[in-house]
């Protein structure tokens, strides 16, 4: 279908609805014989006649009918959609699509979601917990979060949580049975599980920072995951040391289940931004989440 055809198809559905061309081209605001003269342009340009006519009346050729039967779901469904537009004005409403790694999605957007649902009932929040790289765009998604350093330069970036530090872990069991490290190099002589990333496939390297050092530690790791939090669950079992955000065992810590070492040469790590791309208008329900999530 051409553009052009569009407002004579819409005709003579009208035409077709109205029984005639007299009353069909009032309701258009049109001339009976402009109307007419149309309705033959738009039965040249589809090579198919549309209408039979007479002197004292009009009606649809079988093609005709079958047309205008397919003009009016059409025509309905567009009606349809329009009409939910106008609901939507004065309230938000629809999913927001955001691909986001397992640490952000448990300490940043959770805990935020009750209070945006509060305010917002009717926008739907889907996650897609995803810790490697990739292009939000071509996998659908409305919005990512990864740290700041990872982000490309045409996307627009919210800050969604505070400056993080590392900390190494183990079990008590497994620190019964080793000596706490005293400085990294230790950990040579440690069972430690490394995390694998999911987009480069190269092993996580260990920083630490204490005053003017700056160490990056590499050892044989005697696990490997490429989950952070399978990575947690196997240190709580006492299957040797791991490397993660201390806001991402917080818990644990406090409630003895993980032991902290090495915790004068936790190193700070960059924030978490939610982003999204720079061109094109941002939704009210896209707009919302970040309101609730930004910091």
């Amino acid at each position: 279908m051409k553009r052009e055809d569009l407002p004579d198809l819409m005709a003579f559905l009208t035409v077709v609805q109205e029984g005639g061309f007299r009353r069909a081209a009032a309701k258009l605001r049109v001339s009976p014989s402009g109307l007419s003269h149309a309705m033959r342009r738009l039965e040249a340009r589809l090579g198919t006649a549309l209408l039979l006519r007479t002197t004292r009346s009009m009606a649809p050729t079988s093609a005709g009918s079958d047309l205008a039967a397919s003009l009016e779901v059409a025509f309905g469904e567009i009606n349809r959609g329009l009409r939910g537009l106008a609901d939507r004005k004065g309230r938000i409403a629809g999913t927001v699509k955001i691909n986001v790694h397992r640490t952000a999605a448990d300490l940043f957007v959770l805990p935020k979601l009750a209070a945006l649902q509060e305010r917002h009932p009717d926008v739907k929040i889907e996650l897609v917990i995803d810790d490697g790289l990739i292009d939000i765009v071509a996998a659908g998604c409305h919005a990512g979060i990864r740290k700041g350093e990872m982000l490309a330069n045409d996307m627009v970036a919210v800050r969604v949580s505070g400056e993080h530090r590392t900390a190494v872990v183990g079990s008590p069991a497994y620190l019964d049975r080793h000596p706490a490290p005293n400085k990294p190099a230790d950990l040579r002589d440690h069972r430690c599980i490394g995390y694998r990333f999911v987009t480069s496939r190269s092993l996580h390297r260990w920083r630490f920072l204490r005053g003017d050092q700056d160490l990056l530690i590499d050892f044989e790791p005697s696990l490997i995951v490429d989950d952070l939090q399978v990575g947690v669950r196997a240190a709580r079992q006492g299957l040797g040391l791991t490397y993660i955000l201390r806001e991402a065992v917080a818990e644990q810590i406090e409630n003895q289940t993980l032991v902290e070492v090495l915790k004068d040469w936790s190193t700070p790590v960059a924030a978490d931004y939610l982003y999204y791309p720079g061109r094109g208008t941002v939704s009210p329900e896209l707009r919302a989440v970040i309101e609730h999530l930004r910091v």
